[in-house]
């Protein structure tokens, strides 16, 4: 987790002014990876008091747009925000639970990470969501 002094660092070096909602809000997807905005929400009301739904909205979309957080959204989940940025990881997602886990990139032989036709595109990233059921769900018995 960044100190205070780094994430203000990160908001002034993205052209963003250090407000309490937007350290409020950028802790808390640093505190908790892969959160949903309710939960966020919830983590920067218990940093803030009070704070509205769509000043953490406002500062989510102005975090996203800087590149100082992602926004990621599994099929048939809400959008939910990460701290890690910029190293093209992908994702594993538990189809029961939801549970989401970073999977750093595959080395060496990745065809399926290389286009067959880019059609022109300059591709700079690949989507990558693998899915399956994380070891609380595995291990659970089933009727």
């Amino acid at each position: 987790m960044p100190t205070t002094a780094e994430l203000e660092g990160l908001l002034r070096s993205s052209a963003l002014r250090v407000t309490r909602p937007r350290m409020a809000v950028l802790t808390a997807v640093h505190e908790h990876p892969h959160a949903d905005t309710d939960a966020l929400i919830g983590a920067a009301r218990a940093a803030l008091g009070d704070v509205s739904h769509q000043a953490v909205y406002d500062v989510l979309r102005a975090l996203t747009t800087a590149g100082l957080v992602r926004r990621i959204q599994p099929m048939n989940s809400v959008a939910r925000y990460e701290a890690r940025v910029g190293d093209n990881h992908h994702h594993v997602v538990c189809r029961s639970c939801g549970a989401i886990a970073d999977a750093d990139c595959a080395v060496g032989d990745t065809p399926c990470l290389t286009a067959s036709d880019d059609h022109g595109f300059a591709i700079d990233e690949a989507e990558v969501i693998y899915w399956g059921l994380c070891p609380e769900c595995a291990a659970a018995p089933t009727d």
